[in-house]
């Protein structure tokens, strides 16, 4: 049985690498998947603190915060495809350029 400890330093870590991975690359796929990441370690902390605390509302707050999350990469992937289509491109720098 892992401690309370193990739970947010290793939440940290993914938290930390979907920063990084946020502020360093330039592909918005990649951009999206590193929120996803940074989404999905504060989800492990909700559920680690849950656990410990010994009540229920961090898993359920992890429901609406996965909710929120797949509604997001929904809307992304759409406004990407819609933006491969004009662009050809998904760089995070061609995005500051919509002109009409």
């Amino acid at each position: 049985m892992l401690a309370l400890n193990n739970y947010l330093i290793i939440s940290a870590i993914l938290f930390s690498i979907g920063t990084i991975g946020v502020l360093v690359r330039r592909n918005a796929i990649v951009i999206f998947m590193c929120v996803e990441m940074m989404l999905n370690a504060v989800n492990l902390t909700f559920i680690a603190f849950s656990k410990y605390l010994g009540n229920i509302d961090g898993q359920i707050f992890v429901f609406f915060v996965m909710t929120v999350a797949a509604a997001e990469a929904a809307v992304g992937l759409a406004l990407m495809i819609a933006f491969f289509k004009n662009r050809e491109s998904i760089d995070v720098e061609d995005i500051n350029v919509m002109k009409w």
